[in-house]
């Protein structure tokens, strides 16, 4: 299947290539493989990274663009942009399992039947991020909301109880992340 990969908006594009052209950036970035990397290092796969509120009806709201860095022909690190008064910045590199995840997880939707457009759902309260294959190939990526029939992949590490790469639909793992992000009942007795 064609993943539609939504284009980032330039300037986020922009602040990046910035970002990997400045040796103090890159030199003091945490990420011990972007130092290391022979040759160039280019951004690749933008995705628009959102974030599940679960304030009543579960929406989503568009927090910033990631970035997968490819150097020596494998990928190597992350970056990510946010959306500051002054326009799209970039805000970070970073490695680590989600980088890897994030690469699987796009190869495993390449597999599947249907055209969809790649996006980053974040679950901070559970520490969760998925791959969100979003049905409406034509957005822009910035809008949208999560349709029942949208498929959740979860990237690993997942969080207990939540298989990490396989796809769910948004309509049976929203019921669970919502049941998860629900308060406990206060329990007490009486006085």
């Amino acid at each position: 299947m064609p993943l539609h990969v939504p284009p980032a908006p330039a300037p986020a594009l922009r602040s990046v290539l910035a970002a990997l052209g400045s040796p103090t950036a890159v030199r003091e970035a945490r990420t011990p493989s972007l130092r290391k990397a022979q040759g160039p290092v280019t951004p690749e796969l933008p995705l628009p990274v959102h974030v599940l509120n679960q304030e009543g009806t579960p929406r989503t709201r568009l927090t910033g663009w990631r970035f997968l860095l490819r150097g020596e022909g494998r990928m190597v690190a992350a970056a990510d942009t946010v959306l500051t008064a002054d326009g799209w910045t970039f805000a970070h590199f970073f490695e680590g399992p989600y980088v890897t995840a994030t690469e699987r997880a796009l190869r495993q939707a390449e597999s599947l039947q249907s055209a969809c457009q790649p996006r980053l759902l974040s679950v901070p309260e559970l520490y969760m991020l998925t791959l969100w294959l979003h049905s409406d190939t034509t957005s822009d990526g910035t809008e949208g909301r999560l349709e029942p029939t949208d498929l959740l992949v979860p990237l690993a590490p997942a969080p207990p109880g939540i298989a990490a790469h396989r796809p769910h639909l948004a309509a049976e793992l929203l019921p669970v992340l919502t049941h998860r992000l629900a308060p406990a009942p206060l329990l007490g007795h009486a006085v």
